[in-house]
């Protein structure tokens, strides 16, 4: 079983996977879907799966 961390580190790797160089508006989308239906925890979560997805990004620039 995925511990929370794993869980939003699946999800980056999935939305970079799916979406590629799109991955940042697909994110953002879920972003203000969310944010319009007053649901902040979704918010937070997609927030910190773009953390995660830039990261992935960063690490394979420099790779």
């Amino acid at each position: 079983m995925l511990n929370r961390d794993q869980e939003l580190w699946a999800v980056a790797l999935w939305v970079e996977k799916n979406h590629g160089a799109a991955g940042p508006a697909h994110m953002a989308e879920q972003v203000k879907r969310l944010a319009n239906e007053g649901d902040e925890a979704g918010v937070e979560t997609w927030k910190a799966i773009a953390g995660r997805f830039d990261q992935l990004n960063c690490q394979n620039a420099t790779n």
